[in-house]
């Protein structure tokens, strides 16, 4: 396990250095860092020689996500060549709180460009800046996304936390296809001030990690009202000390809704599915099937329509805020740029841009009947099974599927994660083992300002099955030290 704090490797600055040498041998068989701060090491050792009382994060290594702002020397750029002059002169909250709590950043992560909202056939984990980031566990395997970058970068043993944001399965689904601990908050306990939005409805910063612990200590840090962002009015009231309320017994006697009606899970993922349920069941926790609801085939389209018109009124209003070197200054400005810049759209357009600009606003009644409809399916339906459970179990997603730069992203289920997506509701996902060498992970779901008891779940269970796999840096699976015995002739 990866040195979490200064304090478990000497100072800060030996735990900085020691990240920095890590990503300089791992992260070229990845390419999860998209830029590295050359002033990580200074900011290190200013800490170590400040005197003042270490904080709860002292010395942590962290990479930051490019759409979250970080204060210069590095760019904002969300992947896209037309943020490359996207210089912030400040932290976005959030990061302050982690740099207060002790952090140090050493850099920015990559991820999908524009977190995945620019095109319907988009090749997750590519960006314009970044180019492609590979799954550590067979490099022609997709790291999912949009924080793509964060999540391969913990996996790989970089670091031992990323940040990551998630508008709709951009934290989870790396994170469970990586291998890895992801958690996405209810929307409003973290801010999403100075960070490039795409939905106010939706988005949400939240931690990756190494493991449980790692990731509720981070979540401390990071959750809390910010008046620059009034979705956390109510964040203060229902912050927690999470590293601190973990237990190994939380699962006892826990009423668990287990979710099997999502559909297209292949046999591998099943059979991981019921060992994980052996060991819930173990630990104590009381497991009852749970029916699905209806409407939830209602949910794409609306879902689109909302994201959409969210994403032009707030990525106008955040590029109109940039620096004047930014000359993207709306939605349709990004569109023009994209057109005449040849790399930006050489493996797919940007469908999705130009459905967003046609969007007319908060007050069209077409947008305001979809978000209703969202609600009262999403947040409507998972609220009569959290008045019955404390909180439902799935699979998160499927295994990680091949690179196409043909045809793009090609998946299978997407698992629960949009429900709690578009309900705002938290979602944790932690490993729960391998399917031929690719790692898959196990989904718990509770209402609004439930991280305290879904990460006591998560972290009993991960003490349960130790289901984190490591990853082999193989060409392809096939070629895996999982696989490949099994494709060669059975000799005599």
């Amino acid at each position: 396990m990866l040195a979490a704090t200064a304090s478990s490797a000497g100072t800060a600055e030996d735990a900085t250095a020691a990240a920095l040498a890590r990503i300089a041998t791992t992260d070229p068989k990845v390419n999860a860092v998209l830029a590295l701060d050359p002033t990580a090491l200074a900011k290190a050792r200013a800490l170590d020689r400040s005197g003042a009382p270490h904080g709860p994060l002292f010395g942590l290594p962290l990479l930051i996500k490019d759409n979250i702002e970080t204060a210069g020397p590095l760019p904002t750029t969300a992947g896209s060549l037309a943020l490359a002059a996207n210089v912030a002169q400040a932290d976005a909250p959030l990061v302050a709180r982690l740099r207060a709590a002790g952090a140090v950043i050493v850099g920015k992560a990559s991820l999908s460009e524009w977190a995945n909202i620019r095109s319907s056939a988009s090749i997750s984990g590519w960006s314009a800046v970044g180019g492609l980031t590979r799954n550590p566990h067979a490099l022609d395997r997709t790291a999912c996304g949009s924080s793509s970058g964060s999540a391969a970068a913990v996996a790989a043993g970089m670091i031992p936390a990323a940040i990551g944001t998630e508008t709709d399965g951009s934290i989870t689904c790396p994170a469970a296809m990586t291998g890895v601990v992801g958690l996405k908050p209810t929307v409003g306990l973290v801010s999403r001030a100075r960070v490039i939005p795409i939905s106010a409805s939706q988005d949400t910063p939240g931690p990756i990690a190494a493991d449980v612990a790692t990731a509720a200590r981070v979540l401390t840090a990071l959750a809390g009202t910010d008046p620059a962002d009034p979705a956390t009015a109510n964040a203060d009231a229902h912050r927690a000390d999470y590293a601190a309320g973990l237990r190994r017994d939380a699962l006892r006697g826990a009423r668990i809704g287990v979710v099997r009606w999502i559909k297209g899970w292949s046999p591998g993922v099943t059979a991981r599915f019921d060992a994980a349920l052996s060991v819930l069941r173990a630990q104590g926790a009381i497991l009852v099937d749970v029916p699905s609801f209806d409407g939830r085939e209602r949910l794409g389209d609306a879902e689109l329509t909302v994201l959409l018109t969210e994403l032009k009124v707030g990525l106008d209003a955040y590029l109109a805020t940039t620096p004047a070197a930014v000359t993207t200054r709306s939605l349709a400005d990004v569109i023009a740029f994209d057109a005449a810049a040849p790399r930006e759209l050489a493996l797919f357009g940007q469908d999705l841009f130009v459905a967003a600009e046609a969007t007319k606003g908060l007050d069209d009644p077409a947008y305001r009947a979809a978000r209703a409809l969202c609600l009262q399916v999403a947040r409507g339906g998972l609220d009569a099974l959290f008045a019955r459970f404390d909180a439902l179990v799935a699979p998160t997603t499927s295994p990680a599927w091949k690179i196409d730069a043909v045809n793009g992203d090609r998946g299978g289920p997407s698992g629960p994660g949009s429900l709690a997506a578009i309900a705002g509701t938290p979602h944790l996902t932690v490993p729960m083992g391998a399917v031929a060498g690719l790692p898959v992970g196990l989904s718990f779901l509770g209402p609004a300002w439930s991280e305290a008891r879904l990460l006591g779940y998560g972290h009993a269970y991960e003490a349960a099955a130790g289901g984190r796999v490591t990853p082999g840096f193989a060409p392809s699976i096939e070629t895996s030290a999982a696989v490949a015995p099994l494709f060669a002739p059975e000799k005599p």
